[in-house]
């Protein structure tokens, strides 16, 4: 938005992006991770907290109920001035994350969509019955030829797995880019911006890319792995922000899930959750896979 804007600069406040004592930042927004902000803010001293005049929790979700983002937000929210405006933002609200962040927006002006508006009905879901990360890729490549594929994004769980899915797309002559925790924030920015413009058909990411990509062109998502909290439990937030990234600008879209089969219940519980059907699919019936797109 700001390039409709003259003269409006952005700095990033986040971990690698190394400033030189004494600076002052000059920029009107200022977009940043909360433990970065805080040594921004206190310990260097590169901005006055109490000019801030609209202070954004983007992703409010995560930052209100991981304990760490919870103390850092916090401690600048209780620096700011009395008429600084707050904006708290997440696709999903839990009651216990919602009760919190009532206590920290007093007099809370609330906009919400109902729970079926977040099921995302303009996303067919599927799954298939997989033994291991090798049947898994078999039936990705028979998506790849049965399906005609925009661009794609595939979750996993681990890094460890995102790198074996990406040498083996890549050594398979498929084009293919990784997102990871590891990678810098210039690396990062690079690789999204190199799918944003269409010079990798599929990006394979952890969950550091599940909230906040918006690429007109993605028609399918894959859960490599489905997304969990701890061992047993399904992570319905994440899922949903995962498949998400597809149906955007009111466009339909896929979604596949790579299921073991000691994993269904993990997805019997996600169906209960968004009271939807995810269907079964054959990843050998050819015909099945070619019929999706009708």
């Amino acid at each position: 938005m700001g390039k409709f804007c003259v003269n409006v600069k952005v700095a990033y406040a986040v971990q690698g992006n190394r400033m030189p004592r004494g600076t002052v930042i000059k920029e009107q927004i200022v977009i940043g991770t909360p433990g970065t902000l805080l040594d921004w803010c206190f310990k260097l001293k590169f901005m006055d907290i109490q000019k801030i005049q609209v202070f954004v929790l983007d992703e409010a979700d995560v930052l209100m109920s991981k304990q760490n983002f919870s103390d850092q937000s916090i401690r600048i929210q209780r620096a700011l001035s009395e008429d600084c405006q707050m904006l708290l933002f997440s696709a999903t609200f839990e009651d216990p994350v919602l009760q919190f962040a009532k206590c920290i927006v007093p007099d809370p002006n609330i906009i919400k969509l109902r729970r079926e508006e977040l099921t995302l009905s303009n996303i067919r879901q599927h799954y298939f019955e997989c033994e291991n990360k090798e049947d898994k890729y078999r039936a990705l490549c028979n998506i790849y030829g049965s399906i005609t594929v925009g661009q794609a994004i595939i979750f996993c769980q681990t890094r460890k797995n995102a790198k074996w899915l990406y040498w083996s797309l890549t050594k398979d002559g498929h084009q293919a880019s990784l997102l990871s925790g590891e990678l810098t924030v210039d690396q990062r920015a690079d690789v999204i911006q190199n799918f944003r413009d269409g010079k990798d058909k599929v990006l394979i990411s952890t969950n550091v890319c599940a909230r906040g990509i918006d690429v007109k062109q993605v028609t399918i998502v894959v859960n490599f792995s489905l997304p969990t909290k701890g061992m047993h439990l399904a992570d319905f937030e994440t899922y949903l922000h995962r498949i998400g990234r597809t149906g955007r600008f009111g466009k339909k879209g896929l979604a596949f899930n790579m299921v073991e089969k000691h994993n269904l219940p993990l997805l019997f519980s996600i169906q209960e959750h968004f009271k939807t059907v995810i269907k079964r699919l054959d990843p050998e019936d050819i015909e099945a896979l070619e019929k999706i797109e009708d």
